[in-house]
């Protein structure tokens, strides 16, 4: 049986997490601070299942989640030094992160954006508008619903209340879902991200499902998104997560709805 060299994996964790954060290299004074080198960035970082721009986007918006403004300035920076981002993708990610999460925690993240695009010397870009034109808002409701079934695959809610109609219908599937600064595959990571943090039982069944279903992932990339995920969430609510992902695949599979 082959053995793990611990040194090597500090070294390698070293080497990642100053790359990967866009800092110079430093030697860990606490056993937190060394799990950090050790584990999460020589063994979470390095894992081939998942793409880095997406761990970044996990990352980022679990920081986030957490209030951890430190954390989520190192990711954003990271992110723009090795060009896995660009400053207007991140800007729509914390607008992303403000529906799912909450505005509040898309403000820590935006100032953390803000930040780190100081510290790189990056200047402001002009980020397009919300909306640039009149219109009907029979229309814009219209397009929501459109857009809701498009990107979740499986029909909207009637427009029975405030919520339904002036939230989910009119901006978040009527607007942000379709605006073109972001990618789908980006969004539903952000998504997937603040549902798990809700604790919420429909908004994490309905969109892990619609994540498999959609394609934007597959099975053994929502398996690593569940472990990048649980660094900043902590391990009993990404085992919850876990639970959901296997259970909304075998109903995938079997060619099931995300409902019980």
């Amino acid at each position: 049986m082959a053995l793990l060299d611990p040194i090597e994996r500090q070294e390698r964790g070293a080497r990642k997490q100053a790359s990967l954060l866009a800092q110079a290299e430093r030697e860990p004074e606490t056993l937190v601070q060394a799990s950090w080198r050790d584990y999460i960035f020589a063994e979470i970082w390095t894992r081939p299942g998942l793409d880095l721009r997406s761990r970044y986007l996990i990352a980022m918006s679990s920081a986030a989640n957490e209030s951890d403004r430190d954390a989520a300035l190192g990711y954003a920076r990271g992110a723009l030094s090795n060009q896995e981002l660009t400053l207007p993708e991140l800007r729509e990610a914390a607008l992303h992160v403000s529906v799912y999460s909450g505005w509040t925690y898309g403000a820590l993240l935006d100032d953390a954006i803000t930040q780190a695009a100081q510290a790189l010397g990056l200047s402001s870009e002009a980020w397009p508008p919300i909306r640039e034109n009149p219109w009907d808002p029979d229309q814009r409701h219209d397009e929501g619903g459109a857009s809701f079934r498009y990107h979740m695959k499986f029909g909207s809610p009637p427009p029975r209340t405030a919520y339904f109609e002036g939230g989910i219908l009119n901006f978040v599937f009527g607007e942000m879902w379709n605006r073109p600064g972001l990618d789908q595959r980006s969004r539903r990571w952000l998504t997937l991200v603040g549902v798990a943090n809700s604790s919420a039982h429909t908004p994490i069944h309905s969109h892990i499902w619609s994540a498999i279903a959609s394609g934007n992932a597959t099975v053994d990339e929502l398996y690593e998104f569940v472990l990048q995920y649980a660094v900043h969430a902590g391990w009993p609510r990404a085992s919850f997560v876990q639970g959901v992902v296997m259970q909304q695949a075998d109903r995938i599979a079997k060619g099931l709805s995300y409902t019980d």
